[in-house]
C-alpha cells in the first residue's frame, strides 16, 4: 500500500489548442479535467496499473466535492480532510508539439488546526503500509516543516516516507532524513544551490544528500531520464519518447512507478527501469491523464550503472 498527501490538490483542466496566441481568442480542440497536485497524481497512477494507493487531502467547497467524485470515478480510495477554504484550479494549455502551459492558483489558506487534521490523517492512514508519500507544494499558510514533521511522525511510528516538493519545504524535509526525495533537476540545484550542469554534477550533489541521512534520491531529468542513487548504488535510465504530448504529471508517475516497484519487491535497477516507463508513458498522453497497463507497452528503457556523466544538461 502506498499512502499519498497532497496537502495542496487541484482540480486540473486541461485544454488542448492548435496553436496558443496570447491575447486571442483560443478555441479548445479537447478538454480534460482529472484530479490533480503531485499525490493525487501518484495515487491515481499506482491504482491505474493495478496497485493499491490511498489519497490523503483536504476537501473543501464544490472543488474539494468535485476531487472527490473525480478520484472515485478513477477507482482511488480516499481520506478527505475537510477544510473551509476552497481547492484551487489549475489549467493547463497543450499544443500538438508537446508545449505546454500552466496557470497554477497558489491554493486555500488551511488553519493550523486543518494542517494538523490533515498530517494526523496522512499518519495514521499510512500504518502498515510500504510508503507515506508527501508531495507537492505547500498551501499558503503552512509552515515550511510540515513535509519535516510528516517524515518525524511517520518515522516514529515505523512507516517509510517519500518527499517530492521544491524549495524550503524540500530543505526542511531533507533534514529530516527521509528514506527517498525524488527532485526535479531545476529543484535539486536549488536545494544544494547551485548550478548542476552535467550528470556528474547531479551524482555529486545527490551523493551529498545520501551522505547526509537520505537513503535514496532519484532525480527525474525530464529527456535525459532519471538518476538513482543510494550508498551502494548508481544507476540511470532514460526513454525515447516519440510522440510528446504533455509533461504534466510525468514526474508524479515517475515516482509512483518506482515506490510501487520498491513496494512490490523489485530492486533498485527494475524500480527506476519501471520508473521511466510509467513516467514516459505519461508524456505520450494529453493533460495530466495517467498511463494504464496498455500504455507501457512500448516503452523501451535503457539502464545502465556506469552513464556518461559528461552529459550536459542545460540550465538549473
Amino acid at each position: 500500500m502506498i499512502v499519498t498527501l497532497t496537502p495542496n490538490p487541484s482540480v486540473d483542466r486541461a485544454i488542448t489548442v492548435a496553436r496558443l496566441a496570447r491575447g486571442e481568442v483560443n478555441r479548445a480542440t479537447e478538454v480534460h479535467v482529472d484530479a490533480g497536485g503531485k499525490g493525487l497524481n501518484v495515487a491515481r497512477a499506482v491504482t491505474a496499473q493495478g496497485g493499491d494507493a490511498v489519497a490523503v487531502f483536504p476537501a473543501g467547497g464544490a472543488e474539494g466535492i468535485l476531487l472527490g467524485e473525480l478520484l472515485d470515478s478513477a477507482g482511488v480510495p480516499r481520506t478527505s480532510v475537510p477544510v473551509a477554504g476552497a481547492a484551487r484550479v489549475n489549467i493547463t494549455v497543450a499544443e500538438p508539439d508537446g508545449t505546454t502551459t500552466k496557470l497554477n492558483e497558489p491554493g486555500p489558506r488551511l488553519s493550523a488546526e486543518e494542517l494538523a487534521a490533515l498530517v494526523d490523517a496522512a499518519v495514521d492512514r499510512a500504518d502498515a503500509s510500504a510508503w507515506l508519500v508527501g508531495c507537492g507544494s505547500l498551501p499558503p499558510s503552512a509552515p515550511d516543516d510540515l513535509y519535516g514533521t510528516l517524515v518525524k511522525r511517520a518515522h516514529a511510528r515505523g512507516t517509510k516516507v517519500a518527499i517530492d516538493t521544491s524549495g524550503p519545504a524540500l530543505a526542511a524535509a531533507v533534514a529530516a532524513s527521509p528514506d527517498l526525495i525524488k527532485p526535479n533537476h531545476e529543484e535539486l540545484a536549488e536545494l544544494v544551490g547551485h548550478r548542476l550542469a552535467t550528470l556528474a554534477d547531479v551524482l555529486d550533489a545527490a551523493r551529498a544528500l545520501v551522505d547526509g541521512g537520505v537513503e535514496t534520491v532519484a532525480v527525474s531529468l525530464g529527456a535525459h531520464g532519471a538518476l538513482l542513487v543510494t550508498a551502494s548504488t548508481v544507476l540511470h535510465a532514460r526513454a525515447t519518447v516519440e510522440r510528446p504530448l504533455s509533461t504534466v504529471g510525468a514526474g508524479d508517475c515517475m515516482l509512483a512507478g518506482l515506490l510501487h516497484g520498491l513496494a512490490t519487491g523489485l530492486d533498485h535497477a527494475a524500480a527506476l527501469s519501471a520508473a521511466v516507463a510509467w513516467g514516459s508513458a505519461a508524456v505520450s498522453l494529453p493533460g495530466s491523464r495517467v498511463p494504464a497497463p496498455a500504455h507501457l507497452a512500448g516503452v523501451i528503457v535503457h539502464l545502465t550503472t556506469t552513464p556518461d556523466l559528461t552529459m550536459e544538461l542545460g540550465q538549473s
